[in-house]
């Protein structure tokens, strides 16, 4: 699996992945523009204008024609927003590349904008927010990161709130488009059985050779300074506890990052992990518990999320207990059958997801938006292998320091203090 990569005269990169599987395919455009890039007053448009290019652009005037397109070829098509990169995405069989890549970049560069479709496209993002709010296992992710990145853009809501969406208008897009939406800022992968790479390479010049750069934006970086453990507990009524708990780290640039999944994989990477034995197998406390990274240019965070019981006292047992494996780990307890199981599973995760070839293109192209390198699967298998337990404890005690502890909770409780005794380390 060798990718081709390509940069056309305007700047914007392009990357081919022939699969020399079936004759279908994965369009993806990524654009370097996200939720960290906004302010306090125009917080949620990344995600807003994400939705208004499938509302009508100049070829295909609104969201029937753009579906009914996609559709009548037999694809299937979607975006998304992050914080520090927007995605737009079309699979399709291979034959129907020359309509798919009309369409979704006609979107991007020539959206209408109609001022009716964003009134009514507000109604539609009120209701997402909505069920985001009514979905706490999703929104204690995004409290979280309130807690570490507070005062920051990171640290806002990708999809806003409500009295932000409320005020934004046409010329909200407009110049967030102009100061964003440049091709030396995006990159574009088609992953599947290409076959001859040439003739994509002939139709992408030809649909965006009209794109042009202006005034790239910069998002705020990160200060970071905490000096203590921070709590934020959001009082609601339900049925589970669901709770975060996590420490900083560092940037995506950092070679760490590679003994850093290990030690993520270890803590809470699976069903053998450690936490899901100690929290869900061994003491019930939990249905679901779980431990990630998450890190962006200039910092990054290691957290465990967990849905718990709602009595207070096994919420603090079950807090006790991802502490305590914590510090097994910082206290040197790493066998060598669970460093082992924790890099296959790396690795096994890796080479499944990249059966899809949507998971392909996303592989490739997240390094070329957000780094600007090529890296292959084989390399990341290769620099995983290479992680040894040392790594992993020089690690754990430089990260896993009780001044950079954080945990944030939604629950029925209202009270922070009640976790004050157990959130140390």
């Amino acid at each position: 699996m060798q990718p081709e990569f390509f940069t056309l005269k305007n700047g914007l990169r392009v990357i081919f992945i022939d699969t020399k599987t079936f004759p279908t395919m994965t369009t993806l455009l990524l654009i370097g523009a996200g939720s960290r890039y906004e302010n306090k007053k125009n917080n949620g448009v990344a995600h807003f204008f994400e939705h208004m290019a499938f509302k009508g652009s100049k070829k295909y005037s609104n969201s029937f024609i753009i579906s009914s397109t996609i559709e009548g070829k037999g694809g299937v098509f979607n975006a998304f927003t992050s914080k520090d990169h927007t995605g737009y995405w079309i699979k399709s069989t291979v034959e129907h590349f020359p309509t798919v890549i009309d369409v979704i970049s006609d979107m991007v560069l020539n959206p209408l904008l109609d001022k009716k479709e964003i009134e009514r496209e507000k109604g539609v993002i009120s209701e997402e927010i909505n069920m985001y709010e009514d979905t706490p296992q999703r929104k204690v992710g995004e409290i979280f990161e309130e807690l570490l990145y507070k005062g920051n853009p990171l640290g806002f809501d990708i999809a806003g709130t409500k009295e932000t969406v409320a005020k934004f208008d046409r010329e909200t897009f407009v110049s967030y488009i102009k100061n964003l939406y440049h091709p030396e800022n995006a990159v574009l992968i088609l992953a599947g059985g290409l076959k001859d790479t040439k003739k994509y390479l002939q139709i992408v010049e030809e649909k965006f050779k009209d794109w042009k750069n202006g005034q790239l934006d910069k998002f705020i970086p990160i200060k970071e300074s905490q000096a203590s453990p921070q709590i934020l507990v959001k009082y609601k009524k339900t049925e589970q506890a669901h709770l975060t708990l996590g420490f900083r780290a560092f940037s995506f640039k950092d070679d760490r990052k590679y003994s850093l999944n290990v030690l993520s994989a270890i803590l809470g990477g699976g069903m053998s992990s450690r936490l899901f034995m100690q929290v869900r197998e061994r003491r019930g406390l939990c249905y679901y518990i779980s431990t990630g990274a998450e890190l962006y240019h200039d910092c990054g965070n290691i957290v465990t999320q967990a849905g718990v019981t709602i009595d207070l006292d096994k919420v603090k047992e079950a807090i006790r207990t991802i502490l305590e494996e914590h510090k097994k780990i910082i206290g040197g307890e790493i066998k060598e059958d669970e460093l082992k199981r924790a890099k296959e599973l790396i690795k096994g995760r890796l080479l499944l997801s990249l059966e899809d070839s949507a998971n392909i293109a996303s592989f490739f192209g997240n390094k070329k938006l957000l780094l600007n390198t090529v890296e292959t699967p084989q390399e990341v298998i290769e620099k995983i292998d290479k992680v040894t337990s040392k790594e992993i404890l020089i690690l754990a005690k430089q990260i896993f320091v009780a001044k950079g502890l954080n945990f944030a909770l939604i629950g029925p409780f209202k009270d922070k203090n009640s976790f004050v005794d157990v959130v140390n380390i």
